[in-house]
């Protein structure tokens, strides 16, 4: 009698746990954190791409203009699938793009630039990643939609079509 409950006992184990397992992945655990309420743009040090002048976060988002900080890198895959984008929304008169070069060879961040061109208003350099871990940034590409030197709208991950219609509308 004892030989047959063990068996029986396993199988049931192994169906629960299979069943949790299973029910655990067809749950997306995709954690896309929303900003609720205006965050204050951080306060950092930085250097600019091409001049290597050293600016402040002050010096850069200055007035009641729109913003966008987008975090890139020439490594970046993503990177060059959202170019196109952030080509078309520098084309707009109100709103200005700040790029932020992450953890990047210089050289090769210029010939990125050079082969899909510019359409940053201002670069920073982030060669070790401290200023992208000031504003909270995973990974590349990030971008944050700042108005009155607030951040009102993160954005994780390559800009796409909606969300270029989803800036130009909040911008307008």
């Amino acid at each position: 009698m004892k030989t047959k409950i063990f068996p029986i006992f396993l199988i049931i184990i192994f169906s629960i746990v299979f069943i949790v397992f299973y029910k655990g992945l067809q749950n997306p655990s995709v954690y896309t954190p929303e900003i609720k309420s205006k965050i204050k743009v951080p306060n950092f040090n930085g250097k600019e791409f091409f001049s290597k002048n050293k600016i402040n976060s002050d010096q850069i988002f200055i007035g009641s203009e729109y913003y966008l900080l987008n975090i890139w890198a020439s490594w970046c895959i993503p990177c060059k699938k959202e170019h196109k984008y952030l080509m078309d929304l520098s084309k707009k008169e109100n709103i200005k793009i700040v790029g932020q070069n992450y953890k990047d060879n210089f050289d090769n961040a210029k010939n990125f630039l050079e082969e899909l061109n510019n359409p940053y208003d201002l670069i920073l350099l982030d060669g070790d990643g401290t200023i992208a871990i000031e504003w909270g940034a995973y990974g590349v590409p990030e971008s944050f939609l700042i108005k009155d030197n607030y951040i009102i709208k993160k954005i994780i991950g390559p800009l796409d079509e909606s969300l270029l219609s989803e800036i130009k509308e909040l911008t307008r």
